[in-house]
C-alpha cells in the first residue's frame, strides 16, 4: 500500500511551450493524440484539474470510447474516473460540464474558509472536501488513496502543474509537443516558476517517445514507481 496513487501528469503543449492563452481553450493535439489520451483516462481511477481549467476548458473528463466503458464495466468500475478538481476559493459553476456530464463521483478539494460556502453551492453535484488552509497536493494524494484511488491522471493547468511536479509527487510525465507556436509571452506555460527535484544536477529520465501523426510523445519516468502502461 502506498500513502498516494501512482501519479500521472499529461499535458499538451506548444513547441515554445505553452499551453493556452488566457481566458481561452486552445486545442494543441490531435485526433490520435485524444485517443491514446483516452485510453490512458479509462485506466485511471480518477482524474484532477485545477479550478481554472474547469472554468476556462469547461472539460467533461470522461471516457469516450464504448469499447472502454464497457470494459471498465466489465470489472466493475464506473465507466468513467472519478473527477477531481482543486480550488482556493470555490469560485465554481455547479452547471458546468465536470459536474453535469457523466455519472463519476466529483470530488472538490478547496481551502478551509471556503468549505461552507462550496457546500452550499455544490453539494448536490459534487462532494467537497476540506483540503486545509492552503490545498495541499500532499494531503490531497493521502485522501485519494484513502478512498481507493491507486492511480491518478493530473490533466492541468499550470499551477496544479508546478504544485504536483514541485511537491515530488508525480511518477510518470506524458508530454505532447504539437508543431505551432503560440509566440505570446502572456499565454499560459506549461509550469510556472518554481523549484523541480530535475534539474540540471538531475536529469529527468526519458523512457519514451512516439510520434503520433504530427505531434510528438515524450514520457518520463519521475519516480522509482513508473509503469510502463498506457
Amino acid at each position: 500500500m502506498h500513502d498516494r496513487p501512482y501519479t500521472l501528469l499529461s499535458c499538451s503543449m506548444s513547441i515554445d511551450g505553452y499551453i493556452g492563452r488566457a481566458g481561452s481553450r486552445i486545442l494543441l493535439s490531435n485526433d490520435e493524440d485524444l485517443d491514446r489520451v483516452d485510453a490512458v483516462r479509462a485506466s485511471c481511477d480518477a482524474i484532477l484539474v485545477g479550478a481554472g481549467t474547469v472554468r476556462v476548458d469547461n472539460p467533461r473528463l470522461v471516457v469516450r470510447s464504448a469499447a472502454r466503458r464497457e470494459e471498465r464495466a466489465s470489472r466493475g468500475l464506473a465507466v468513467s474516473p472519478t473527477k477531481v478538481t482543486v480550488t482556493q476559493r470555490a469560485e465554481l459553476d455547479a452547471a458546468a460540464d465536470f459536474f453535469t456530464v457523466g455519472e463519476a463521483d466529483k470530488l472538490v478539494y478547496c481551502g478551509s474558509a471556503c468549505v461552507h460556502d462550496a457546500r452550499r453551492r455544490l453539494a448536490s453535484v459534487a462532494t467537497v472536501v476540506d483540503g486545509g488552509d492552503t490545498v495541499d497536493m500532499r494531503r490531497l494524494g493521502s485522501d485519494l488513496a484513502a478512498r481507493g484511488v491507486g492511480r491518478l491522471m493530473v490533466e492541468g493547468g499550470s499551477a496544479v502543474h508546478t504544485q504536483f511536479l514541485t511537491s515530488g509527487l508525480v511518477d510518470e510525465l506524458q508530454l505532447t509537443i504539437a508543431p505551432v507556436f503560440l509566440g505570446d509571452s502572456d499565454a499560459t506555460r506549461f509550469v510556472r516558476d518554481g523549484l523541480f527535484p530535475w534539474n540540471l544536477a538531475r536529469r529527468a529520465a526519458l523512457v519514451d517517445v512516439r510520434k503520433l501523426g504530427d505531434v510528438v510523445l515524450l514520457r518520463y519516468a519521475l519516480s522509482s514507481r513508473f509503469e510502463d502502461g498506457p
